[in-house]
């Protein structure tokens, strides 16, 4: 049970080093702040793996897969406690116990996989790191699809930096959650063999795995190609979010700072952040919407500015409002993944929702496959807050020639977290989008983290967490289509889900004891 919840707590750290170590030595192994570890989460698994290897019987394999991912999901979404209690109003053991029935509840997936891994796979020596990795895909698949999805924390993003890395635009981030499963069952395989020539055998198809996207990356051209330069503005108010929709602090501050910003910006587009302007555009102070159109209604410039759109008869969305030159109507993208809790109110909730005060908490859902902004030759695919979690979903416009995006822009309010591990997790989950989709991605945040990434994944710049400040840099545009988004744009996720369930069913019908190198089923 220790080591359960120790390499739970330990992956979860591998999403996001927590701990800022200055100049320790330690820095020369990524333990960086706020960055991805690879080994650590290889590591964290490989113990899961070891375990599962030592246990009794299939109860104790579902006991410590649930531990396991109760420490890792505690540790990786922990901060929604903040958004509960803090800026919910929620008290602290109704909210301590709603982070651990989330967490909990989450983790019976990981401890269902675990379980029926033991009772199919663990016998089949030839498949039983293949096995592993096709229940654990099917658990993150489940966890990141099942009633809306809430994929925070997969295994897979622990890899932005990693050998495996490069395999992001063929198979996506359940395709490394698959792959990483797969490498950690398999050294600790390899690790208890005897020695000799069968453990270097075993090592072989590792090193392959490892060294196939470095090798490939040397000899093929890239998938995408340049579609030219685009300077940027991102604005980064730091309204603190107890006062941000409050009427005699936090509104007058974001529409004056915002405001100013916009009038002043020289680039060719400038971003303000989800609900930058906190309130309805008829709520605003007389001329201050009209100032900003008559602002980017000619000239060289155009702006994306978060703002909350509707009115009490119709609903109101969380949208994003597009404005340039020779615009009529205002361009606008309306969120359609909405956050269950914190923008919509899933059915026989709403007593929860009412114990919170948190405003404009219940969002009509925007359309799927909305139409990119078209600005100076580039395509800009807008998406808000967790939306860039979904790759499945951001990939649907790559199915359409015409809605193919050559750069994102993500418009976030993390301030509901707080200042700790979700800014630096949400850059990770944008890193991989722009692995997966060879494309740039731009982060506009409230309080942080508001960043430049390109294609490959690399942070160009960033700025600070907690500050006021604005960033001015360039982002380059890219065309063309990886393996990963061709796929995932007709099929979605079900080829993942088919192959992996597929392999299960022919390991369970095969049921065959295993070979010489079969696991022990007892200890004693």
């Amino acid at each position: 049970m220790v080591l359960a919840l120790s390499a739970g707590l330990a992956q979860a750290a591998s999403l996001a080093w927590p701990v800022s170590l200055q100049a320790s030595p330690l820095l020369a192994f990524g333990l960086r702040s706020g960055q991805p570890v690879w080994w650590l989460q290889l590591l964290a698994m490989a113990v899961l793996a070891l375990l599962l290897q030592t246990c009794q019987n299939w109860r104790q394999a579902a006991l410590a897969g649930w531990l396991f991912a109760l420490t890792w999901l505690s540790g990786a979404v922990g901060w929604t406690f903040i958004a509960l209690n803090s800026y919910g109003g929620l008290p602290t053991l109704l909210s301590l116990l709603a982070v651990f029935a989330l967490t909990g509840l989450m983790a019976l997936i990981y401890a269902a996989a675990c379980g029926a891994y033991f009772s199919i796979g663990v016998g089949h020596t030839r498949w039983v790191a293949a096995t592993f990795a096709a229940f654990w895909t099917l658990a993150e698949l489940a966890r990141g699809t099942w009633l809306s999805g809430f994929g925070w924390g997969a295994s897979g993003y622990a890899h932005v930096e990693s050998p495996l890395a490069g395999y992001a635009p063929w198979f996506g981030v359940y395709g490394l959650c698959a792959l990483s499963a797969w490498l950690a069952m398999t050294l600790v395989r390899v690790l208890r063999l005897h020695g000799g020539w069968a453990q270097l055998r075993g090592l072989l198809p590792v090193l392959v795995l490892l060294m196939l996207p470095a090798l490939f990356s040397w000899f093929a051209p890239e998938l995408s190609r340049s579609t030219g330069q685009l300077s940027v503005t991102l604005l980064q108010g730091n309204i603190a979010q107890d006062e941000k929709f409050e009427a005699g602090s936090g509104i007058p501050l974001a529409l004056q700072w915002y405001g100013e910003q916009l009038q002043r910006s020289q680039t060719s587009l400038v971003i303000a952040p989800e609900t930058a302007i906190p309130l309805l555009p008829q709520q605003l102070p007389r001329d201050y919407w009209n100032a900003l159109q008559q602002r980017f209604g000619s000239g060289e410039q155009a702006a994306l500015i978060g703002i909350p759109l509707g009115d009490y008869q119709q609903g109101y969305t969380n949208s994003v409002v597009g404005l340039k030159p020779g615009q009529t109507p205002d361009w606008r993208y309306d969120k359609q993944h909405l956050v269950p809790f914190g923008e919509f109110i899933p059915q026989f909730f709403k007593w929860f929702t009412a114990l919170m005060n948190i405003p404009l908490g219940d969002f009509n859902r925007g359309p799927m496959g909305q139409a990119p902004f078209f600005w100076q030759g580039q395509k800009l695919a807008t998406n808000i807050c967790y939306e860039d979690l979904f790759g499945e979903e951001l990939a649907t416009q790559f199915s359409e020639p015409t809605l193919i995006p050559n750069l994102f822009v993500n418009i976030s309010n993390l301030a509901w977290f707080g200042n700790g591990l979700a800014m630096s997790q949400h850059l990770q989950i944008a890193r991989m989008r722009a692995l997966e989709f060879e494309r740039a991605f731009v982060l506009s945040t409230n309080t942080g983290v508001s960043a430049i990434i390109d294609h490959r994944a690399r942070v160009l710049s960033a700025l600070e967490p907690d500050t006021q400040a604005v960033l001015v840099g360039q982002v380059e545009g890219r065309t063309g289509v990886t393996p990963y988004a061709w796929w995932v744009a007709r099929l979605g996720l079900w080829p993942l889900w088919f192959l992996a369930l597929l392999l299960v069913c022919w390991v369970a019908r095969s049921n065959r004891p295993g070979d010489s190198l079969a696991w022990p089923r007892s200890r004693s």
